[in-house]
């Protein structure tokens, strides 16, 4: 006769179950869990419960995926209806007060200057090789409108504001705590050109030339960034930005978008960036899969940590050329190794 197998029992709802299945007060087990999209009851420390209908989900089996338990409610796909987001309205006074773009009497100066700037910057990299390039925006500002809609769209649907630089709230780190030199082992200086570049691409948002990216949603994937011309190996995409705190105030934070900003030799200095109040386009830049040949060979962005005149900065960064249309991938574990990127697409 056959031995049935045991299933997954959680006492509590949409928590992690911190056992293969657990009892009741009487000896016996309570509702059974499974997950709807695969059907297995393995892995009950990633089954996740709805808070209405009581079904379960693997983390992994969702599209998109979550990578942990979201604190407070949590509602399945059938339960939420999830449609396609709320598109932010194509209107050049509501983009530019969203995003603070300063208004200039040298804007239009600005815009018939754009091509013999991108001369200028090519003519000059040709004399300093591997060094950093500032992107291309796009030349026709109907397209430029429409990519910052469509970075807009994305930060609404996420409850976020937009921010294009670290942000230091009461209650978090200071400033002055962003210092490169308590980096463990040192970080690499970002020379006085490329400074300038990575200024130039800063100056250049604010005036309204945003990176050559559109934010697309994608059923599997959620948010992702797709490359709306061709962007040259070694070009600053962006600066990933957000609020920073210390690493110890956030070791319990469900997260899913934190970035190491400073690896202290001491770890109550260490310090993340939580782009999940204020942000831009970096936050739904997609991670690879780092356990598969496949998903490394989609990398197409790096992320780097520098010290910019004696502060920590992360820059995400082409490292190869990139075509018009492909979808843009960094490594997420390029420093701890701790990301579970094992289920990502």
């Amino acid at each position: 006769m056959a031995v049935p197998k045991p299933t997954t029992m959680v006492l509590r709802r949409r928590t992690r179950a911190p056992k293969r299945y657990s009892e009741d007060e009487d000896g016996w087990g309570c509702d059974d869990v499974y997950c709807e999209r695969c059907g297995s009851g393995d892995f009950g420390s990633k089954l996740l419960l709805c808070d209405k209908c009581d079904k379960g989900y693997h983390l992994f089996c969702l599209r998109p995926i979550l990578v942990s338990v979201p604190k407070g409610y949590w509602f399945c796909p059938s339960c939420t209806n999830i449609k396609q987001p709320q598109l932010f309205p194509l209107v050049q006074t509501k983009i530019v007060d969203f995003f603070r773009i300063r208004r200039s009497s040298e804007s239009m100066e600005n815009q018939s200057n754009i091509k013999k700037r991108k001369r200028t910057c090519s003519l000059a990299v040709s004399k300093r090789k591997r060094k950093l390039l500032a992107y291309n925006p796009t030349e026709y500002p109907q397209r430029r409108l429409e990519q910052m809609a469509s970075l807009a769209t994305a930060l609404k649907a996420s409850g976020t504001e937009y921010s294009d630089g670290l942000t230091y709230r009461p209650g978090m780190a200071l400033r002055s705590a962003n210092c490169a030199a308590l980096e463990k082992g040192g970080m690499q200086i970002l020379p006085k050109e490329d400074i300038e570049t990575l200024n130039l691409c800063k100056k250049m948002m604010e005036k309204g030339e945003c990176p050559p990216l559109m934010v697309v949603f994608d059923p599997v994937e959620g948010f992702t960034v797709q490359a709306d011309r061709y962007i040259k190996d070694l070009t600053i995409i962006t600066e990933y930005v957000g609020d920073v705190d210390y690493l110890k105030n956030r070791e319990n934070d469900d997260g899913d978008s934190m970035m190491t900003l400073l690896h202290a030799s001491n770890p109550s200095k260490s310090l993340v960036i939580c782009p999940d109040k204020r942000s831009n386009i970096a936050r739904f830049v997609n991670g690879i899969n780092n356990f598969s040949p496949d998903g490394r060979k989609k990398q197409n962005v790096k992320c780097v940590r520098y010290d910019v005149n004696g502060e920590c900065r992360v820059l995400l960064i082409a490292n190869r050329d990139i075509r018009k249309g492909e979808r843009l991938y960094y490594d997420y574990n390029g420093y701890e190794h701790e990301y579970p990127t094992e289920h990502f697409v």
